[in-house]
């Protein structure tokens, strides 16, 4: 048995994704007894992230439920986690990002004293309902963790403006960590003559109005533009489903096809010209590979990327998103000054600081 105990809780892909070498680190330490706890928040999306970094969650809480709420996803993780955690009495639980999993099982640690380390802490939009309800879970989150993993300067700088300064670190983002293992295996394909444009749209905020706007704007896209396709993994919400279908379905030069396994997903970004999201991960993951991002939101809890010229918010404007796109298309010179590689978010070295860090609070703690 390890000296310490520490549980990782994950409830969704990108949880998954950027907790995965954290994971791999401690498990190969024999100081450390890992445990590993599943939510489901994202069950199906779940299983090929953790085939495809060899995780075995130890615990399983299968919390999903179809049409769930999100009073229904707070009241299961609370009371399911509470209950593990309990049994467990972990010296620490690790938790990435702002999901719901997130703010219920740290809450739950909170009730038990237990110490919570906050991966990905500190990214801020200051608007409570966008992203919702990721902005308000990460302004809770950050007032019952221990130990806050920033990724850059920028994401501490705001912890400290709400006066949260004591254990507060510089790590980079474990994406990078994940994404640069991953990019290592793949080759680059060609680019022919028809250029690829990967487009994410699923964020809650975004439903009804603002992504019938988007989906219309596409469709425009689509048909003025023949040199273009647009390549769309498909959220299976139903919200975004069934309208994805409804109004880009049959077009020659839009692909709507399954959600890809994260190792696929790398590929699709490596092989597009453009990126067009509203997910914040890939406001991480596409500059680090050289690609344009499009951000399809009136706000970004990641403006490193902005900041750096490598992405731009363009929300569900038409005019914004078109004048964009044709822009990156037809413009080499500031295509070029867009796809420059540059990552604000890290050095593929992440998970080795939390680590570090992690070691030296509990080694710190046990003298005391």
């Amino acid at each position: 048995m390890g000296k310490y105990k520490i549980v990782a809780i994950i409830g969704t892909r990108p949880e998954a994704i950027k907790m995965a070498p954290i994971i791999s680190l401690f498990k190969k330490d024999k100081n450390i007894q890992l445990i590993t706890i599943s939510t489901g928040q994202h069950k199906e999306l779940l299983k090929p992230i953790f085939k495809l970094f060899k995780i075995k969650p130890d615990i399983e809480l299968d919390i999903m439920k179809e049409n769930q709420s999100l009073v229904d996803i707070q009241n299961n993780v609370l009371t399911k986690t509470y209950k593990e955690l309990s049994e467990i009495r972990p010296d620490l639980l690790l938790v990435q990002g702002d999901t719901s999993t997130v703010l219920a099982s740290s809450l739950a640690a909170f009730y038990l004293k237990i110490p919570i380390g906050h991966v990905e802490a500190g990214l801020r939009t200051n608007d409570i309902y966008d992203p919702f309800p990721e902005e308000m879970n990460r302004l809770l989150v950050s007032g019952l963790a221990t130990l806050h993993f920033c990724p850059t300067k920028l994401s501490k700088d705001n912890l400290g403006k709400e006066n949260i300064k004591k254990n507060t670190f510089i790590t980079g983002n474990t994406v990078i960590d994940s994404l640069l293992i991953l990019s290592k295996t793949i080759k680059n394909k060609p680019s022919g003559l028809t250029k690829n444009i990967l487009l994410t749209c699923h964020r809650r905020e975004n439903f009804g109005k603002s992504i019938e706007e988007i989906f219309d704007t596409i469709l425009e896209i689509a048909k003025e533009r023949k040199d273009v396709n647009f390549i769309y993994p498909v959220h299976p919400n139903p919200n975004v489903k069934n309208l994805a279908k409804e109004k880009l379905s049959n077009v020659e030069n839009i692909k709507l096809i399954e959600p890809l396994d994260y190792l696929d997903f790398v590929k699709a970004m490596k092989d597009s010209y453009i990126i067009l999201t509203d997910s914040g991960g890939v406001q991480e993951e596409a500059p680090a590979l050289g690609k344009p991002v499009l951000i399809l939101r009136e706000n970004t809890e990641r403006p490193e990327a902005v900041s750096c010229g490598v992405a731009k918010i363009v929300g569900h404007n038409k005019n914004k998103i078109k004048k964009e796109i044709y822009k990156l298309l037809d413009n080499k010179e500031y295509y070029k000054s867009v796809a420059k590689g540059v990552s604000p978010y890290g050095d593929g070295k992440a998970s080795q600081k939390i680590k570090k860090i992690v070691i030296n609070f509990l080694d710190s703690k046990k003298q005391k």
